[in-house]
């Protein structure tokens, strides 16, 4: 979720009900030399607790480092990305790439958490491919040296984001009378019906959700809906859309400045307005304009034109 769990998404996925939300994952190197403004990414608010600051890296010092800068930042809890499967970040040994080397994944949580008094979650995946599915062991060994919960992707690195994530293993963790930390499960969850009967059919404490709610905030909301009503909650409104995107507009510029602020949100333009007929047109505009006052009159004049959808 780099470039966009940031603060401007996070609020709306706060208020659309995210119970836990993690800051885009910062690379422990990166945050000790203050490398692309990194620290920047620990900005967080406290509307939006409770809150994690997801770190990565493959090295046992500067990932200790990184959760004691981190702490400054007085989040909720650190939690390390092991499940990261981008090539420039495995190749390095961090993220999914660690998967290969597991007495050093252990090293490195053991002393992340030594160094901080906050609690330490993990996420991860199956694997590193399919004769290395042993997350299960990984999972116990984890919790022994102190992590408070774990996150499991249901795919290996090699699967990348392809094919189907099998949760047979997650809920082979969650029946491991060892294992006594929370046990979250992550991969596919496409809708509320399938957030609810993937949580009852695998035992796990939780659903975390990512790629559903990019463009997407109300995923959050239709979630919640559908778990207390057994209802499916009515799609956002083409007009809610555009509220939705102003306000994101809005903050992103307050919290990166103009330029980038928009230049940043021109990814989030085609996942808000995704499916809609006649979109393309206005969507290229978008993605041409850096003044935030032609954002807002382009956006109310895709209202005036879509209005209704």
């Amino acid at each position: 979720m780099e470039d966009v769990s940031d603060p401007p998404f996070r609020i709306l996925c706060k208020e659309m009900g995210a119970d836990l939300m993690y800051t885009e994952f910062i690379s422990s190197d990166g945050l000790i030399r203050d490398i692309d403004g990194c620290l920047k990414k620990l900005d967080i608010f406290d509307y939006e607790r409770p809150i994690g600051i997801q770190i990565f890296g493959g090295d046992e010092d500067s990932m200790s480092k990184a959760a004691e800068i981190a702490a400054t930042a007085k989040p909720d809890l650190i939690d390390i990305n092991y499940g990261c499967p981008v090539k420039k970040i495995a190749c390095k040994g961090a993220g999914a790439g660690i998967l290969r080397d597991l007495p050093r994944m252990i090293k490195i949580t053991s002393e992340v958490v030594k160094s901080t008094s906050l609690p330490v979650t993990v996420k991860t995946r199956l694997g590193w491919d399919e004769q290395t599915k042993n997350v299960v062991e990984v999972a116990e060994r984890l919790q022994d040296v102190g992590i408070q919960a774990i996150t499991i992707h249901g795919r290996t690195r090699s699967q990348m984001y392809k094919g189907h994530a099998d949760w047979t293993l997650i809920a082979k963790i969650k029946e491991n009378p060892r294992m006594h930390i929370p046990v979250f499960g992550n991969g596919d969850i496409d809708s509320p019906e399938k957030a609810i009967e993937y949580k009852n059919k695998y035992g796990v404490d939780g659903i975390m959700i990512g790629r559903a709610s990019i463009g997407n905030p109300w995923f959050f909301r239709e979630v919640k809906h559908f778990v207390k009503t057994g209802e499916t909650h009515p799609p956002p409104t083409f007009e809610e859309r555009i509220e939705i995107c102003k306000r994101h507009v809005a903050f992103s510029v307050k919290w990166k400045g103009e330029v980038l602020g928009l230049l940043e949100m021109r990814q989030h333009y085609t996942n808000y307005f995704r499916g809609i007929d006649g979109i393309k047109q206005y969507r290229n505009r978008l993605v041409k304009t850096i003044i935030l006052e032609e954002i807002n009159i382009l956006l109310d004049e895709m209202n005036q034109h879509f209005g209704g959808i």
